[in-house]
């Protein structure tokens, strides 16, 4: 495959993205360099492109079903990277990954019983609890040298309380952690003890850089109930499209997550999220090669520069994704200080760490999925607005 050029831009002006046209709505000035919602500004792989192409061309846009081969390409994508064997009857194809949290937590769980996330985290794991009336338990994850831990003391005892569920996330948004297997099979021993339903996002699987390995938690247990949310979206930059995956080895409970869907009369079978999904499983090995190769010098980058230039920002250790986390402590400023300065006196437009729950405080989150060139002008940006403001 010929090489790829992620240092290419991309005018992104007229396609309707949220990235770029809600900057005025969301952030207050619409020239701000968006490195916040997590897409990428690169091109998705050729053979995805190709095979939207091939199926607009083809004039009737009505109605699908899943083929058999959308099915087939999931299957041997999960196999070939990351050693796990899905069977066909567990696989759920749904329009998203947060609306299968909220229709996982109804099918599973009951109102008012309790569901644990592990702040900081991705935030629609809070809206997926409270909005379906359920309450939420915190299990905030621990700091310790740059990385995070999860508290499994303190776990043991919230599922010992009658904690229902718990919602991981694995690989870990925003903290970039890949959770080591003797980690997962520790939280495995945890729900074996306790009856506790494991939902595990990892919608990032596929974005882990050389060193780390992601382990699926569903292939190192059988006798545990887990239910993993899967995407080709954030791999290969077709959020837009509308489609996941739910891996659900309970008859039982796939039936019941499905009725859920069945009730709210939605679904992710459109013509383009299928030929997408399944072109992208079956040809985007490359570019996906190149894709984790660049954002690793990205983040390499990114923390040499502020190592240099701006010690009192950290730039914490990423082992997933392309969402550095970055720890703005040090410049003492409260969350809504932080949100000004980045916005309106660096021009730069990122998630502030509140979001993801109040572990997140003092936190900013900086996607780094854009061409070196923006990243290196928004970094700059941030250091000449430090200094004029010393």
């Amino acid at each position: 495959m010929s090489k790829i050029d992620f240092d290419q831009k991309i005018d992104r002006s007229g396609t309707y993205s949220l990235k770029y046209d809600a900057r005025q709505r969301l952030f207050g000035r619409e020239d701000a360099i968006p490195l916040w919602v997590a897409d990428m500004d690169f091109v998705a792989p050729e053979a995805v492109t190709r095979a939207l192409t091939v199926r607009a061309e083809h004039p009737l846009y009505g109605y699908s079903e899943y083929p058999a081969a959308l099915y087939q390409a999931t299957q041997e994508w999960f196999l070939r990277r990351h050693h796990w064997h899905i069977a066909t009857e567990h696989i759920l194809i749904c329009p998203g990954v947060v609306p299968s949290l909220h229709a996982t937590i109804m099918a599973l769980t009951e109102k008012h019983e309790q569901v644990i996330a592990q702040p900081p985290v991705y935030f629609p794991f809070f809206s997926a609890v409270t909005e379906t009336q359920r309450e939420l338990v915190v299990n905030p994850l621990v700091l310790v040298d740059d990385y995070y831990q999860m508290n499994f003391d303190q776990l043991a005892e919230q599922a010992a309380s009658g904690a229902k569920m718990l919602l991981l996330c694995s690989p870990h948004n925003p903290g970039g952690r890949v959770w080591s297997e003797a980690e997962l099979q520790k939280l495995l021993d945890i729900a074996r003890q306790h009856q506790l339903i494991i939902l595990s996002d990892e919608i990032h699987a596929d974005l882990v850089f050389t060193g780390n390995k992601h382990i699926p938690l569903a292939s190192l247990a059988k006798d545990v109930p887990i239910v993993t949310a899967v995407s080709a979206s954030k791999t290969f930059n077709i959020a837009g499209l509308g489609m996941s995956m739910l891996i659900v080895p309970d008859s039982e409970h796939k039936k019941a997550i499905e009725s859920v869907f069945n009730s709210w009369h939605v679904s992710a079978a459109n013509p383009f999220s299928i030929e997408a999904t399944i072109a992208a499983y079956r040809h985007g090995d490359d570019w996906l090669e190149q894709l984790l190769v660049y954002l690793q010098q990205s983040y390499e980058w990114v923390k040499q520069f502020f190592a240099v230039h701006l010690p009192k920002i950290r730039v914490l250790p990423l082992q997933s994704t392309y969402l550095i986390w970055l720890d703005c402590q040090a410049l003492l400023l409260n969350d809504k200080q932080l949100r000004t300065f980045f916005v309106q006196q660096a021009g730069v437009a990122m998630n502030p760490g509140v979001m993801f729950g109040d572990a997140g405080s003092g936190f900013m989150r900086m996607n780094i999925a854009a061409p070196r060139s923006v990243i290196e002008q928004a970094c700059q940006q941030i250091i000449t607005a430090w200094e004029n403001m010393q």
